[in-house]
């Protein structure tokens, strides 16, 4: 019987065909000593260059690839939550597909993630141009300002969770850029962690001032609201009364849950 993954690494890519197999490679070199299980899946997000096929490719090469494509471009966000929904770790771990991330930081994030809920990296040294540190520099003044949370790089798409925490993240058009916030205020420990930042050496960027900045501007004021609206994760009624009772944790609404 093949393990059953219980690392789940999603990385979404539009247009990085030349980066598919050596990211495939550095994934899995950096997990080489990790005893649990794997799966990389790669998610294609309606690419219109060679990236589908190197995609292929990777997953004939190691079964341990799975591969899934949107038949148009549905953006990050949304390559991201389908490959959460595609998952069968109960630990995920995400980055991006143009080789800027380390899959080399892995092993030391998922070694953090055993005390808290989500470990997120910050780039110690951005291999980015100018352009790019100044609006990710204001956005991150605007989230502190309008939500009163600061996350140094919530920019860096570098992380590892666990799967509960995606319960508390509502899937929307943008949420790769708001995930550590969302998961710390729907009560999830979040951590941030030092990363090594690569140049970006093939393919180009898919991101300018309009689509980040402005665009992470009107995100910003949604996130506000739907924090102030969030329901926090209390203890059921029916745990409380069961304990009271005398009723192992679990009790019969447990057996009747699992048998439904």
């Amino acid at each position: 019987m093949p393990m059953i993954p219980e690392i789940s690494v999603v990385v979404p890519l539009l247009n990085e065909g030349p980066n598919v197999a050596p990211l495939a490679r550095q994934v899995f070199s950096a997990l080489g000593n990790e005893p649990r299980g794997i799966e990389l899946i790669l998610v294609d997000d309606g690419s219109t260059d060679d990236t589908w096929k190197r995609i292929a490719d990777a997953r004939r090469a190691d079964g341990r690839v799975r591969a899934l494509r949107h038949a148009r471009s549905r953006g990050q966000s949304a390559a991201l939550w389908t490959g959460f929904k595609a998952s069968r770790g109960e630990v995920i771990a995400m980055l991006d597909g143009d080789l800027q991330n380390d899959p080399a930081d892995l092993p030391k994030m998922l070694a953090e993630l055993t005390s808290c809920d989500m470990v997120c990296g910050v780039r110690s040294k951005r291999q980015d141009t100018g352009l790019r540190r100044i609006s990710s520099a204001v956005a991150r003044w605007a989230r502190k300002a309008v939500l009163g949370v600061d996350f140094r790089d919530s920019g860096c798409n570098l992380r590892v969770l666990k799967r509960s925490v995606l319960e508390t993240l509502p899937p929307f058009d943008g949420l790769h850029r708001f995930m550590p916030i969302l998961a710390q205020g729907g009560g999830a420990a979040v951590r941030e962690m030092p990363v090594t930042h690569h140049p970006r050496t093939a393919g180009l960027t898919k991101y300018g001032i309009w689509n980040r900045l402005g665009r992470g501007i009107y995100d910003v004021v949604m996130v506000r609201w739907y924090l102030k609206r969030q329901i926090k994760t209390l203890a059921p009624v029916e745990t409380l009364a069961a304990a009271q009772a005398g009723v192992p944790a679990g009790g019969e609404d447990s057996s009747a849950a699992k048998a439904s």
